[in-house]
């Protein structure tokens, strides 16, 4: 989906990574968690730091900030798991994303949103679905049906017990 796809007024969940605040669409997420035990699973990439048990499901949790190339988010009072539904083939995946915190949920009208930015050709910014301008800042919003790849998700599904 790309910028122009968003025609109408849309709900977002904020949540910061580091220094730099960025958006879900409301639609997508399931629940906000706080941040509990995670089980590590051997032989994951580093960004897939294991899987929780919700209500008796097993989620896996993916760190943001290290698929992003930050550093690994530490553990505060406000870290939190936002728990997102993920678009894989013609299945749905439920993923825990590690966040540093949760901001606020807003609207956005589709004026308030500009394309991503096209970085060079060897980067690519496809996860972005446009950046967002509220209160003077710019908030990048994620297509997080494109955050991860088809290996990832696929991981990420055996990790969950999920046909991937």
């Amino acid at each position: 989906m790309s910028v122009v796809a968003i025609a109408e007024i849309r709900q977002y969940l904020t949540f910061k990574l580091d220094d730099e605040v960025f958006a879900v669409d409301v639609a997508k997420v399931r629940e906000i968690l706080e941040l509990t035990s995670i089980t590590r699973v051997p032989q994951t990439p580093q960004f897939m730091r294991g899987v929780i048990n919700l209500r008796g499901s097993v989620v896996p949790v993916v760190d943001l900030r290290l698929k992003f190339g930050m550093s690994e988010t530490a553990p505060t009072v406000d870290t939190c798991i936002i728990v997102v539904e993920v678009a894989h083939g013609s299945e749905t995946l439920i993923l825990g994303a590690l966040a540093d915190s949760v901001q606020e949920v807003f609207e956005m009208e589709p004026e308030q949103v500009e394309p991503a930015p096209r970085i060079g050709t060897k980067l690519n910014t496809d996860f972005i679905l446009g950046m967002g301008k509220h209160d003077g800042r710019f908030i990048m919003i994620l297509d997080i049906d494109r955050t991860f790849t088809s290996g990832e998700l696929a991981t990420a599904g055996s990790m969950s017990g999920e046909a991937a």
